[in-house]
């Protein structure tokens, strides 16, 4: 099972992790495994590339684990940005959950 984790500050998304790995399927052909990686990962390119928001992240492949958080001095134009972001990637996230809710725990 994967466990995601959001955590928020003043109702806003600031840290966002992911560990374990969902078993729904082989590694490799594990679809809910690489749906909700996608997610994410999006999620980060989105902050990073669209918004150039600086963020810190880690992906450990081997234990599938993913973390990133927000730096704390963001512009207002930036955490709007980073609100609409995040709060689609928390769409998609729990979209998943609610379809294969044995294989991804969401802690939101």
């Amino acid at each position: 099972m994967t466990t995601v984790k959001i955590k928020r500050s003043g109702g806003r998304i600031v840290e966002v992790s992911a560990d374990g790995h969902t078993d729904y399927g082989e590694e490799g052909e594990d679809i809910v495994c690489a749906a909700l990686s996608s997610v994410i990962q999006t999620a980060i390119l989105g902050l990073m590339k669209v918004a150039s928001i600086p963020i810190e992240y880690k992906i450990l492949d081997n234990s599938g684990s993913l973390e990133f958080r927000l730096p704390k001095d963001l512009s207002e134009k930036d955490r709007f940005a980073a609100d609409m972001i995040l709060e689609t990637m928390l769409c998609g996230i729990a979209d998943l959950n609610e379809g294969f809710s044995r294989f991804i725990k969401l802690e939101a």
